[in-house]
């Protein structure tokens, strides 16, 4: 960490899951290994409080480069909402486009800049989705659980979650678990994320999950793009993709983004 000063952050949210956004380009701030202060600046009491960090980093062959570490303070793997705060705030940062082509954890992203924050990130294809008795598992940039529930509203997520990212399949990489309920024309989902170890407002790559086994639970196929909306706990979002034998492509998570506030943090 560097010693003496501060260093400027940003915090936005994408649908309720939120970050500490720093500008990395800039110069250096703190050392990104450092995990203990990575989650202190995360921590709600003693800290800034996010759901995560995420650094923007210039890159030679894209528009920028993110970086994504999860609350506990550790790199973590592709977050789809922190993808589009990202956007969002490369934009405010003098990336002045509507079209981007960005790099992540998982590999090359491309996404669009719309009025008024909304952000349609495009995701990686998706080949095989695990069935099981009462669940399916897939990755979606990150691995998720996914289960369909009947009453969402009275579940309790986080320990039912726990349960399953500790279980003996899971206790040792962990997986995000998502419970899912019809919610009018589309669903409605709540997630445990690992990292955060917790439930999360919203979460992109399991939202975009549970979009995806929606559509192999109700058998809806064909190359017309599928529109699915989903409520999460922290607002409206959509995927759209389309669905074939050959597994999901063209997969794009869309929803808003904000900036919630601006301050200086000591280091």
């Amino acid at each position: 960490m560097s010693i003496g000063g501060s260093f400027p952050f940003f915090k936005y949210h994408g649908a309720g899951n939120d970050f500490i956004m720093v500008d990395h380009r800039a110069g250096f701030h703190f050392d990104l290994v450092d995990e203990a202060f990575i989650r202190l600046l995360c921590d709600r009491h003693f800290g800034i409080g996010a759901d995560g960090l995420i650094s923007l980093q210039s890159h030679a062959a894209a528009d920028f480069e993110m970086k994504y570490f999860n609350a506990d303070g550790r790199e973590g793997s592709m977050c789809g909402n922190g993808g589009r705060c990202t956007v969002a705030f490369a934009y405010q940062m003098g990336i002045r486009k509507d079209h981007y082509q960005f790099l992540a954890v998982d590999g090359l992203h491309e996404a669009f800049l719309r009025e008024r924050g909304w952000v349609e990130l495009k995701m990686g294809d998706v080949a095989a989705v695990e069935v099981g008795e009462g669940y399916f598992f897939l990755d979606t940039g990150s691995p998720h659980y996914v289960r369909f529930v009947d009453d969402l509203a009275g579940l309790d997520v986080c320990a039912e979650g726990r349960a399953i990212r500790y279980n003996d399949r899971f206790r040792q990489k962990g997986t995000n678990v998502n419970f899912v309920a019809p919610d009018g024309d589309g669903i409605a989902v709540a997630t445990y994320e690992r990292g955060v170890e917790d439930e999360t407002l919203s979460c992109g790559t399991g939202i975009t999950a549970s979009a995806l086994v929606t559509a192999l639970k109700n058998d809806m196929t064909g190359n017309s793009p599928i529109r699915i909306p989903v409520m999460a706990k922290g607002g409206q979002l959509e995927v759209r993709f389309e669905h074939s034998s050959a597994g999901f492509r063209n997969i794009w998570l869309c929803g808003p983004t904000r900036l919630v506030f601006e301050g200086s943090f000591p280091l």
